[in-house]
């Protein structure tokens, strides 16, 4: 499983994640994003419909009655309902589940210390269960710089 930490320093969640879903739509690709409570669901939730007034980023939440047919599902629980090969993990969102994805996005706030140790201890953790890791760390103007 290849598992991919994006450390947020200049841009929140709300600004960097539309843009990674963008890219995971493209190549054709559906996004599940477990978020740790459900006031964090419904604030990406109204992030990913406000982003960008030029473009759309087809998406529900858990609360969906159409689960099976959304790209990007936002969920407080384990479910993958599309059947999406990416995991998205926000917020220091925790799962035991990987069946299914192909790809894990770790995404966490550089800025918080809390966040970052906590990181530190999943990043440990997938390195000792065999986990193939990489580690991305946001650029000034809002990019990702791949860091050894």
């Amino acid at each position: 499983m290849e598992i991919s930490f994006y450390h947020l320093t200049f841009q929140p969640l709300n600004v960097a994640l539309p843009k990674l879903l963008g890219k995971v739509l493209e190549v054709k690709m559906k996004a599940v994003i477990k978020v740790p409570s459900k006031d964090h669901m419904n604030d990406l939730d109204e992030a990913l419909w406000c982003y960008d007034k030029t473009s759309f980023l087809p998406h529900d939440t858990e609360n969906s009655k159409y689960k099976i047919a959304q790209p990007v599902y936002i969920s407080t629980i384990d479910e993958n309902p599309a059947q999406a090969e990416v995991l998205v993990l926000t917020d220091g969102a925790l799962t035991d589940n990987f069946e299914g994805y192909s790809r894990v996005l770790e995404m966490f706030d550089g800025n918080n210390p809390t966040a970052v140790e906590q990181a530190r201890s999943r990043w440990t953790n997938y390195k000792a269960s065999g986990h193939d890791l990489t580690y991305w760390q946001q650029t000034d103007r809002g990019g990702w710089t791949k860091k050894s």
